[in-house]
């Protein structure tokens, strides 16, 4: 089972099919032939990262549709030039993997689902979905806007191209802990 909350094992009320045929009605304007091709055109600093990741594109195209959590271009901005190199940096590349499988789940997920369901298991692991607040102090008077937040990142758009889903992100959705592992090369023979 894909999702997973602190209460309750979420379970999706309408099948996937006929959510995916709705929303593609909805947007067909937005629509291109390939997903690569429209990852390329709207979010090209993801593009770099994720094509060239086999494993996850296996992982993905096994699926009958799949999503993904595309970064925007401010997201990368808001790295810095040192982060954005380590990304495209090849003895960085499992840590990038590592990353890039974070964004990517096996199964189609719209923000409804997502928003109810406290929390998603991606093809590199599990990270937490919250409600967007606004308003307040420090988080007291603070309110739920309606939106959803994956580890931080706030779904700004979502995209239906084929056979997946594309939500837009304004930051990176992967772990943190992640860029600890940056510039470590490993020598051969060392352990």
């Amino acid at each position: 089972m894909l999702f997973f909350s602190s209460v309750n094992a979420f379970q999706p009320s309408a099948p996937i099919k006929t959510f995916t045929s709705s929303l593609r009605a909805e947007e067909s304007n937005e629509q291109t032939t390939s997903i690569e091709g429209f990852l390329k055109e709207n979010y090209p600093e993801f593009a770099t990262i994720l094509l060239p990741n086999e494993d996850v594109w296996r992982a993905l195209k096994k699926a009958e549709g799949y999503t993904i959590f595309a970064p925007n271009n401010a997201a990368f901005e808001k790295l810095g030039d040192k982060k954005r190199k380590q990304l495209t940096d090849p003895r960085n590349g499992e840590t990038t993997e590592k990353i890039v499988a974070h964004h990517c789940i096996n199964e189609v997920v719209d923000q409804e689902q997502l928003f109810n369901s406290g929390g998603v298991i991606t093809v590199g692991g599990q990270i937490p979905v919250d409600r967007t607040v606004a308003g307040g102090v420090f988080g007291v008077g603070s309110k739920e806007d309606g939106g959803v937040s994956v580890n931080g990142a706030t779904i700004v758009k979502t995209n239906v191209i084929n056979e997946a889903v594309i939500h837009e992100v304004d930051e990176l959705v992967s772990p943190n802990i992640l860029w600890r592992y940056m510039d470590q090369l490993r020598i051969p023979g060392s352990s």
